[in-house]
């Protein structure tokens, strides 16, 4: 027996949203395909140009070490501060991520916004931070500069993907917004062996500027207008994304009668992601997010250069190149798995793969501490190359479009606030914490790390959906009890 929202859900689509207005088959059908990738891509392009953003102030500090603490004369202790206070501004800006982006909208420039926008906020806070510690002469420059970066990315971090993932076809949707994973940290890498640190900040001011001014040219989340009562508005979004050839009345039916039962459902607060109906989806977002971050990646993006140069390597430049390179292709084919292998064979196989690496790495330094006779230096970066590329593979960019995709657009804004905070939390524990691991044991350090990773592939395996090939509302219809009328599997 049909249950209320199957029928409410059939009954829209019999009064479709919007008229047809081309034919869905031959040429006029393949050009409004060819039309829709091309707008999608566009608008993805210009929203990922904050993971450069992102990807810049992660690995900002890695090349720049030895150059920063000899022109201000700084300490271990000092620079660990610098390195990892980023995170505290991140998680400033994790907090309000979610209220900023349900208030001001995805991209935010529509006149009842007033001027305030979630991505352009973001944009002038790293801009700003990064001029900031361009033109440094004190230490505390340094560190004002890195907290408004860490309060911009704070809620890039969160925005970028929601609006990747509502905007993008359930059959592309993956591989648009595994683009978060940080191509800009391989940038900061490869960029900061040849220039001087100061340089490198004022290059980092360039895809804020670049973002700044594509915000101007794509369009809202439909998602977000049909939420908040702009119907006109919700329909030309759609319209312009999928294709002025593209009949959208089921797509738009869907969105609109799934959005209608959440507008019925009560207003959402942080505590509210702890009843019955949410909690599987805030164990797998969170779960993710802090296994993702404790498993070292900070720790080893911040202070990649270091970790080279206490593996007995005479400098940190090859190694950071090293993992730049492998970064790359790595990342590329994350995108093209992402949606024919699925989400959860990818964060298992990344998962692995990470641990392994930091094994390696672990096995290294245990080899200089013990003075085994055979010299294991070189599993020190086959390690590290192993760890970025598996990070890149999976880890790096999955659980943000994990966490963008299982929480329904109610809720969105608690719990991307909530996930965002707990990955930069995690984040900063190991960036601070990771230089005195290093002191306290290097190779203890990355067998701890190898275990977190170990316990990462058993939490997918048990506890992560998969969303492949599924709309946002098939999806969160399955994970919250409170939706299910909606779907019928």
């Amino acid at each position: 027996m049909a249950g209320p929202m199957e029928r409410e859900g059939r009954d829209a689509a019999e009064k479709p949203l919007l008229v047809r207005v081309g034919g869905s088959g031959g040429s006029q059908g393949g050009s409004a395909s060819s039309s829709s990738v091309a707008v999608v891509v566009g608008c993805t392009a210009i929203a990922v140009a904050g993971s450069f953003e992102f990807g810049m102030s992660i690995g900002y500090s890695s090349p720049t070490q030895l150059g920063i603490m000899r022109d201000l004369r700084l300490s271990l202790a000092e620079y660990s501060v610098f390195g990892s206070i980023l995170t505290i501004g991140a998680m400033l800006g994790a907090i309000v991520s979610g209220s900023v982006a349900d208030r001001a909208g995805r991209r935010g420039l529509l006149e009842h916004a007033g001027g305030t926008q979630a991505m352009a906020i973001s944009d002038v806070l790293c801009a700003l931070g990064y001029l900031l510690i361009g033109f440094s002469q004190s230490y505390w420059w340094l560190d004002i500069g890195r907290v408004l970066i860490g309060c911009g990315i704070g809620i890039l971090s969160y925005v970028v993907p929601v609006y990747i993932s509502e905007i993008t076809p359930k059959d592309l949707r993956g591989g648009f917004a595994t683009f978060m994973i940080c191509c800009g940290g391989s940038l900061a890498f490869v960029l900061g062996t040849f220039i001087a640190w100061r340089t490198l900040a004022i290059v980092g001011v360039v895809p804020c500027l670049v973002q700044l001014v594509g915000l101007l040219l794509i369009p809202e989340s439909p998602r977000w207008l049909a939420r908040f009562g702009h119907p006109g508005a919700f329909t030309g979004a759609l319209q312009t994304l999928r294709g002025h050839g593209t009949d959208i009345s089921e797509e738009a039916s869907e969105i609109k009668v799934f959005t209608e039962k959440l507008q019925r459902l009560p207003k959402s607060k942080m505590l509210d992601l702890f009843q019955k109906e949410y909690i599987r989806a805030v164990i797998a977002g969170v779960g993710l997010m802090a296994l993702q971050q404790l498993g070292g990646v900070n720790g080893v993006l911040f202070y990649a250069s270091e970790v080279f140069v206490s593996a007995g390597f005479s400098s940190g430049n090859t190694g950071t190149v090293a993992m730049a390179v492998v970064q790359v292709p790595m990342v590329g084919l994350g995108v093209l798995l992402m949606d024919k292998a699925g989400r959860r064979p990818l964060l298992m196989i990344s998962a692995a793969g990470t641990c392994v690496g930091c094994l390696l790495v672990g096995l290294s330094f245990l080899s200089k501490e013990q003075h085994w006779e055979r010299d294991l230096n070189v599993l020190a970066l086959a390690g590290l190359l192993v760890f970025i590329g598996s990070f890149s593979l999976g880890m790096g960019g999955i659980p943000w479009v994990i966490m963008s995709e299982i929480f329904p657009i109610n809720m969105k804004g608690s719990a991307g606030s909530l996930v965002t905070l707990v990955s930069w939390l995690g984040s900063w524990i190991v960036s601070y914490a990771f230089n005195f691991l290093l002191i306290w044991s290097s190779y203890g350090t990355f067998f701890i790390f190898a275990a977190i990773c170990g316990l990462t592939v058993v939490f997918v395996h048990r506890l992560v959906p998969e969303t492949k090939g599924r709309t946002l509302e098939e999806i969160q219809a399955s994970m919250n009890s409170s939706l299910t009328p909606f779907h019928k599997y």
